[in-house]
């Protein structure tokens, strides 16, 4: 391996993004285990790995924070970590499930989670969707005026669903726009300042009496908690709005959504659930009171800490007087990171080929990805210990999205994803998901249908 060169000179700065290493934490506990166990190495190259018990802390932190709210309904955006055993394991530590898809729905009611216990967003339900929902007594909460009309011709007399419209407060953008879904122009909800669309909404309530629940989410990552708070509490002050309308309390139940945001830059947990409830209390007293059942619908801030990805350094580079570690690690399990490096940055640290953290003088250098495609970078320019061949990088924080948001470019294959717990200082996994082969790769690409190109059409009339 070439000298570093003058523009790759050693430093011996921190950096935000960098992780101090020390041995006896347990992704660096982890990491060595993984090697020695084979679960990482040449052969497997790639591998997410879930913190059990940091799972189950985080979700006891957020029913603390609520401690106080009479009644309270916490569920799992599943799309953060669409993985029946995490979702499993979620409905074990005492949450409910949010969902988004058909997909969804059913990897909920897999993992076992209750229907009363699971509720379906979507701004695209179809019919039969809708009919599902219903049919089961999954709650539902209506994107749009429109798919009320739809719900009203397809609900059963004895449906068990939870009903609800989703409006959007308008309340404005945090720093990353597409994280924002309160904003002037946002796909999501009926939008409440438009001219009239408050009225509509309230009248929707009024000719049906079996719509009992809003909804709002005002965004996710890089919004600031007095934004979302101000958002729900403009949905609080809609409610008793409604309530007062009726002449009785109709809306029962407010479902606040997610989107704490969640902070990469290093260990530390902020904002906190805590913050969040205390941010709500501070807009609006009486949101949390008790008056209203309470609806969560947090994601990426239960799982994101509790989850990290290690992969193998393959090769590496000099290019125009810089480092550049080619790993097995890029867009394909870290697609927002490779488009969006400023508004999603991972911290990424260094590990030699026996799993123990590397502690030489560090190097600003280029972590990238195995894609074909010159953006393929999920650290640009870091300081860290000079990687060579062999050696491992860990991506911090990415339990949530990275292990169920795969892309399939260059179809390399989905990681296997192991579940991991610490006792006594040994460290045991268990599988969560098993690494894709390329021939499950080369049947989802429809190998069964090789030859319907060419022989898969049937012959026109009169021949």
């Amino acid at each position: 391996m070439p000298l570093p060169t003058e523009n790759q000179r050693t430093d011996q700065r921190t950096d935000a993004r960098t992780e101090p290493l020390t041995d006896a934490s347990p992704v660096a506990l982890a990491v060595r285990q993984a090697v020695a166990d084979g679960l990482l190495g040449e052969d497997r190259p790639l591998a997410g790995f879930v913190d059990v018990q940091g799972v189950r802390d985080s979700v006891a932190g957020l029913h603390e924070a609520f401690a106080q709210v009479p009644d309270v309904l916490h569920t799992f955006a599943a799309k953060a970590c669409s993985l029946v055993p995490v979702l499993r394991l979620l409905a074990d530590a005492g949450m409910g499930c949010e969902v988004a898809s058909p997909g969804e729905l059913r990897l909920a009611l897999d993992a076992g989670f209750a229907p009363a216990r699971i509720v379906l967003d979507s701004p695209a339900k179809t019919r039969r969707e809708i009919r599902e929902a219903l049919a089961l007594g999954v709650a539902l909460n209506a994107d749009n005026l429109d798919e009320l009309d739809r719900i009203d011709a397809l609900r059963p007399e004895d449906c068990a669903s939870v009903l609800g419209v989703r409006v959007n407060p308008q309340v404005g953008g945090g720093s990353i726009g597409a994280m924002s879904t309160a904003t002037a122009h946002s796909k999501f909800g009926v939008a409440l300042r438009d001219p009239g669309a408050r009225a509509r909404v309230v009248e929707a309530f009024a000719r049906r009496p079996w719509l009992t629940r809003l909804h709002a989410h005002v965004g996710s990552q890089g919004c600031p908690l007095p934004l979302i708070a101000e958002g729900l509490a403009a949905t609080h002050r809609l409610a008793e709005e409604i309530n007062a309308h009726v002449g009785r309390r109709q809306v029962t139940s407010l479902d606040l959504g997610g989107g704490l945001p969640v902070n990469f830059a290093d260990d530390t947990v902020t904002p906190t659930y805590a913050e969040y409830a205390a941010a709500l209390d501070a807009a609006e007293p009486a949101l949390l009171d008790g008056r209203y059942q309470v609806v969560t619908e947090f994601g990426r801030s239960l799982i994101a800490k509790n989850g990290f990805t290690a992969a193998l350094v393959e090769y590496v580079k000099d290019a125009g007087g810089r480092r550049i570690a080619l790993t097995h690690a890029g867009g394909q399990v870290a697609t927002r990171t490779v488009f969006m490096p400023q508004a999603w940055p991972l911290r990424v640290s260094a590990y030699g080929p026996d799993g123990t953290p590397k502690r030489t003088p560090l190097v600003r250098q280029d972590v990238a990805g195995p894609l074909c495609f010159a953006g393929d970078v999920v650290a640009h320019d870091r300081p860290l210990p000079a990687l060579s061949e062999g050696d491992l990088v860990v991506l911090h924080d990415t339990g949530g999205y990275y292990f169920s948001a795969h892309w399939s470019y260059n179809s390399l294959p989905r990681p296997a994803v192991y579940g991991y717990r610490l006792a006594g200082g040994q460290v045991a996994f268990a599988v969560i998901r098993s690494a894709q082969t390329v021939r499950e790769i080369s049947a989802e690409s429809g190998l069964a249908q090789a030859d319907a190109l060419l022989t898969g059409f049937a012959a026109p009339p009169g021949t």
